[in-house]
This record gives structure tokens, sequence and C-alpha cells, in this order.
């Protein structure tokens, strides 16, 4: 077991620290001159967070953290890649991370460039932001095919988004999967409300809960 406890004690802190964001009591932990120096020589974060890029996304004050206390990972529109494998697999393999979390969220900006482009009369984008949001376009396609005529619910591409990038995750990671599959890691796809200010939990994989 982790040194920070098990998958489901560290989301349950981190589920703490939204609470005290969404309410205004933060307590802006690890944040002070003698955390800076117990970091210098080494870090032990407690979850690994891989969400979108957008500013409004600040993931350690989402969850009122501290340094050293999330091993952070961010692109437009949480897209997997091979550095974003990369980087997991080094906090689970190396950094000992009992827990990762995919962030999403409401009105993201690469999910809205995804939908845009599947019109018919949609200007070309540029060959990196076409790439960055091509992963995307299948959530964008199936909800299209749920709701023929309707008008396309960026929202509920995003959730499908989320669940493509932990499938994602899993599929091109054995040492992740393998982590998951021996309790050892659990994943949490989840959703911010930007208003509110919640995390809310889409996909849980693992122990992540207190009943699993």
């Amino acid at each position: 077991m982790s040194e920070h406890g098990t998958p489901a004690e560290v989301w349950q802190s981190m589920q703490r620290g939204n609470v005290r964001f969404v309410t205004g009591e933060p307590a802006h932990p690890h944040q002070d001159v003698q955390r800076r120096h117990q970091l210098a020589q080494g870090q032990r974060p407690r979850a690994a967070l891989f969400g979108c890029a957008d500013s409004r996304l600040a993931a350690e004050i989402i969850f009122d953290q501290g340094l050293g206390d999330l091993f952070v990972v961010r692109n437009a529109g949480q897209v997997i890649s091979d550095s974003v494998v990369g980087s997991l697999e080094y906090a689970v393999a190396v950094l000992e991370v009992p827990l990762i979390v995919v962030l999403g969220h409401d009105e993201c900006g690469a999910v809205g460039a995804a939908i845009d482009s599947t019109a018919a009369d949609a200007p070309p984008l540029p060959a990196h932001i076409w790439r960055q949001i091509a992963p995307i376009v299948p959530a964008v396609r199936r909800v299209m095919r749920a709701h023929p005529g309707a008008a396309i619910d960026a929202e509920e591409v995003g959730r499908e988004h989320l669940r493509d990038t932990v499938a994602e995750l899993l599929h091109s990671s054995e040492l992740i999967s393998e982590a998951v599959a021996e309790g050892r890691l659990a994943i949490v796809g989840a959703n911010y409300r930007l208003a509110e200010g919640t995390a809310v939990p889409d996909t849980i994989l693992g122990a992540a809960t207190a009943d699993a």
C-alpha cells in the first residue's frame, strides 16, 4: 500500500479538498516555506492528475492541495498521447501514486472545436490543432448518431470523451492496467463544473471508493 494510503483514502482526501474549495473555505495546505524546503530533495505526490490545459482547471486549487501533493499532466482537451502515458507511468511506477484522476470539464474549447470540425462547411484547422482535437471527434460522432437531427450536446460529448480517455489510457499502458488489476492503483474520471466548482466523478476503475 502507498505511504499515502489506499486509492479510496486518497480520493476521499481530494474530494474533501474540493468541498473546501467549493464552499470558499480552502485550507491552502503544504504551501509554506517549510514544505518547500522538505520537497527540495524529492517528491512523493499522493495522486496523479491528467486534465485539460484550460486556465480555469487549476488542479491544486480545485482540490485544495499544495506543493508536492499532485503530479499534474495537462493538455488541451485531456487527449492521450505518448508523452501523457509516459508521464503517468512514471507517476505509477516510480512515484508509486495510488490514484490517477482524469479531469474533464464543461464548456471545453477543445470539445467545441471537435464539434465544429464535423460541420460540412468547417474551415480547415492548423495541422497541430487538428491532431490535438481529432481524438475527440469519435465521441462527437457517437452523440450525433444517438440523437440524429438534434443539436449536439457539448456536455454529453465531453462525458463520452472523458470515458474514451480513461479507456485509451488503460489500452495504451500495460503498466497502468496491471496496477489497477492488482489493486495498487485506481482511476477516477471526473467532470469539473466551472460555475459550481465541483469535480463530479463519472467513471471509477479500481478501489477508489470505500465500498469497492
